[in-house]
């Protein structure tokens, strides 16, 4: 994650951003309807009153709705991963074929690889959310290459997306505006669409994001509590979009403006930035979580992951945080363990 992953920090912040603390945005409690009185009937040499029409009860107050780029939007919003089609084969092994593939995503078509293991019958699958990679440059499957073969050949049915505007993925042209949070629900949507393939056991769908994908990743988890049986996070962005756009967007004035203008600085409206960041939600989160990071790391700073451990733990959560002394982003000389690990914690968690 170089410089340029001034929209990382987007999505981080939306990665991030995805947590704030109700799923609900304030809305108005329902209007109380009086209790209705009843009159008794007394014997007077006056006529009977004729009992006053009853008052009808005030309207009830409309529920407010949730910001449209907020994780309670996301949270609200209806998902229908489908059309997942196999295409073209990239490659063939003996563990497994590697297939181009289209799903939908809402109105989108989303590109991506699958990675079949060759045995027969249903597997468990995971879907995998890269880091970040200039779009201009991006190419189908790109990025977790060494994940995609690993787990593969480990028995899983491997489904990495190339989020929308990215390779063969439909553009959209609101992604940046709407801090792209489209990634997160590119990512759900996929597992949706991995439920009707005859080669996943649908009941076994976990989630691997790197850097900016692990911030996708804490995202689906509190936008779609449940929806996957555990979810796994390489040194990844911070739950708190505040953080994010101050390391990669703050000093980019484009860019900076762009989101400013739209949604005021994180200290004039923090509801807004509260409403994008993760780390506000994590008391929503039902499936149990691996964070792996680098003591090293010089893009994503290992406080970031200390955080969201901690923010897990005091909302009860099943997290674990592996550090590994001298590694930086990318992961180097260990990264056979932590993949070891991961695949470890993936069979505990029914995987």
């Amino acid at each position: 994650m170089n410089r340029r992953m001034t929209w990382a920090g987007v999505v981080a912040l939306v990665v991030t951003a995805a947590v704030a603390c109700t799923s609900e945005d304030d809305a108005a409690p329902p209007a109380s309807t009086p209790s209705a009185t009843s009159s008794t009937p007394t014997t007077s040499s006056a006529p009977p009153s004729t009992p006053a029409p009853s008052t009808p009860a005030p309207p009830a107050k409309p529920t407010v709705a949730p910001h449209p780029v907020s994780l309670q939007a996301m949270m609200t919003k209806k998902y229908d991963g489908r059309n997942l089609r196999l295409g073209r084969v990239l490659a063939r092994n003996s563990a497994y074929t590697r297939y181009y593939v289209t799903y939908s995503s809402g109105s989108l078509t989303i590109s991506g690889i699958m990675n079949v293991p060759r045995t027969p019958g249903r597997h468990p699958a995971l879907v995998l959310n890269h880091g970040y990679i200039d779009p201009a440059v991006y190419t189908n499957g790109r990025g977790l290459m060494r994940e995609q073969d690993y787990l593969a050949r480990r028995g899983y049915v491997v489904l990495h997306t190339d989020y929308r505007g990215h390779a063969q993925s439909t553009d959209d042209p609101r992604s940046d505006l709407n801090l792209r949070l489209g990634y997160t629900e590119d990512a759900i949507n996929a597992v949706l669409a991995l439920r009707t393939s005859p080669s996943v056991d649908p009941n076994r769908i976990g989630m691997l994001g790197r850097s900016m994908g692990g911030g996708v990743t804490y995202n689906a988890l509190v936008a779609q509590p449940g929806l996957i049986k555990a979810a796994v996070v390489f040194a990844p962005v911070s739950a708190d979009a505040a953080d994010n756009f101050n390391r990669w967007q703050r000093n980019d004035r484009p860019i900076a403006s762009t989101i400013l203008r739209a949604y005021g600085e994180p200290t004039r409206n923090p509801t807004f930035w509260r409403n994008v960041s993760a780390i506000n939600f994590f008391d929503r989160v039902t499936d149990p979580v691996l964070i792996h990071h680098g003591e090293s790391d010089s893009t994503c700073p290992i406080a970031w992951s200390r955080e969201a451990l901690a923010a897990l733990k005091s909302a009860g959560k099943t997290a674990t945080l592996y550090t590994y002394p001298g590694e930086e982003h990318a992961f180097g000389p260990a990264w056979p363990t932590s993949m070891a690990r991961t695949v470890t914690f993936l069979k505990q968690h029914g995987l």
